[in-house]
């Protein structure tokens, strides 16, 4: 297979200025232009950009970050209300979190990383976060479940502006080498986000209601618009396009997928978050059944019975034991930040003697987690249910921010924000379509009994974490290949 022309190494790509000969017209003592006689100042202006980036543009980043999974997170902290004030069925609930935000965020990504690179990735920021903070107030004064699930919409075509324009930012403003930690930085708001919103959306639910959950959450969003006006910056020198961005999304998508590492990069990527996306859709499930249903439930009729009347007593059907609080969870959510910014830095280390090696960290959180998952799914034990389950979000969910550093290196700077649209989309759709149908169908057909939701998603993890280390495998191999910049 032919590589084309815009893979060319960074060596490779010379100016117009630098191809022209001396004997085509131009005098070899010509002297250098402005433009070429600040190029190396600019560049190490780069450099120092990363301090500014690190203790300030990053940070508003990702609080930006934060508060979009906050509001994205809310209807699955408030849907026992929400199905409650509306009269929803589960799969009405499961809809509007999942379905509804999703397909329209993951098809919307591409088109948004598109305009990311030939637009102000500052003013789409801004834009986005307007919206989606409006469209969580205006939830707030939902009176059908039509409105609820035209604001999902809204909310998802509009965060979908968010990340593709970040992560051509940072990969404008982050040298190389420092890239993967800039990233993960980055991406630990998508835990300290979800975190929060059970923590605290949950309390604000319990003692003033789903409605004032809502609005508050977006109103704190409205508020930090001037922030961002006043302090976000765009880097010194930003990504230019390269000679074949004229081309249509289709041809260029098509060209970044062409490129081997690429494809195994997403293949490995999709798969680990197939994983967490099924674990997060049936957390509530997960730490209830084992200590709630008894060994006898072998259909979904008797064993949703059983879970009604345990659910009204608060006194587990098979035993004595109380189940462990769900909202507990949200504590190992937030601590998955901290996991996800070290595996960014052990990324970097690996990166210095062969960045390839960015990859063991994708295997690391493919195995790292089987085992504590297994302890959490299969203990008669709450505390070890939840410690267990827990410790293993902690390790699976650590790749986050290096997968999207590690897909930037193989593109130019002008498809970076395309490219960060593109893993998004692969993200969501192998998350969200995948794994919890899978594991839910797994649950209703296959496996009985209190441990059925366990041994469901416990299935799906041990074929994704394969599907993921022979990916990375792969991709370690072609690597080097096909890097554009180290």
């Amino acid at each position: 297979m032919q590589k084309f022309e815009q893979r060319e190494s960074p060596e490779q790509q010379e100016s117009p200025e630098q191809q022209e000969s001396p004997g085509q017209g131009e005098s070899p003592a010509q002297p250098k232009s402005p433009k070429q006689q600040e190029a190396p100042h600019n560049q190490q202006n780069i450099h120092k950009s990363w301090n500014t980036l690190r203790y300030g543009v990053l940070i508003l980043l990702m609080l930006a970050y934060i508060h979009s999974f906050f509001t994205r997170q809310l209807v699955s902290v408030t849907a026992v209300d929400l199905r409650e004030a509306f009269q929803l069925t589960n799969l009405q609930i499961g809809l509007l979190y999942g379905t509804f935000f999703s397909i329209f965020y993951a098809v919307a990504g591409i088109p948004m990383g598109r305009l990311a690179d030939r637009t102000s990735r500052k003013r789409m920021i801004l834009l986005g976060l307007t919206i989606w903070s409006t469209a969580t107030i205006l939830t707030g004064f939902a009176a059908t479940f039509t409105v609820l699930i035209l604001l999902r919409i809204l909310l998802g075509l509009s965060q979908a502006m968010l990340s593709p324009a970040v992560y051509s930012f940072l990969a404008d403003y982050a040298p190389p080498k420092k890239r993967a930690t800039a990233f993960s930085v980055y991406a630990a708001g998508i835990f300290i986000g979800v975190g929060l919103s059970f923590l605290i959306g949950g309390e604000i639910t319990q003692t003033t209601g789903w409605r004032e959950a809502f609005k508050g959450s977006g109103l704190m969003g409205l508020l930090f618009v001037p922030v961002l006006l006043l302090f976000l910056r765009e880097p010194t020198i930003r990504s230019k396009h390269y000679p074949g961005s004229g081309v249509s999304v289709a041809t260029e998508i098509r060209r970044i997928i062409l490129i081997p590492s690429v494809r195994w990069h997403l293949t490995g990527f999709a798969a680990l978050a197939c994983t967490g996306y099924t674990v997060l859709a049936f957390a509530g499930i997960l730490l209830t059944d084992p200590f709630t249903l008894p060994a006898s439930a072998e259909s979904i009729t008797e064993a949703a019975t059983v879970a009604s009347t345990s659910a009204s007593t608060g006194i587990s059907a098979s035993t004595s034991v109380h189940p462990p609080d769900v909202r507990l969870i949200g504590w190992f959510i937030l601590m998955i930040s901290a996991t996800v910014f070290l595996s960014g830095k052990f990324a970097d280390k690996l990166a210095s003697k062969n960045p390839a090696h960015r990859y063991y960290s994708g295997i690391i959180a493919a195995l790292g987690g089987l085992p504590f998952y297994a302890v959490g799914f299969f203990t008669s034990n709450p505390t070890l249910a939840l410690t267990g389950m827990g410790t293993g979000l902690l390790i699976s969910s650590s790749y986050n921010g290096t997968a999207a550093a590690i897909i930037q290196s193989y593109v130019k700077k002008g498809q970076r924000a395309l490219t960060g649209g593109l893993y998004l989309f692969v993200i969501s759709i192998a998350g969200f379509a995948i794994g919890p149908p899978t594991a839910g169908f797994l649950m209703d057909t296959v496996y009985s009994g209190p441990h059925a939701s366990g041994k469901a998603v416990f299935t799906v993890m041990i074929f994704c974490s394969l599907v993921a280390i022979f990916a990375f495998r792969k991709a370690i191999s072609s690597h080097n290949n096909d890097i554009v910049e180290k």
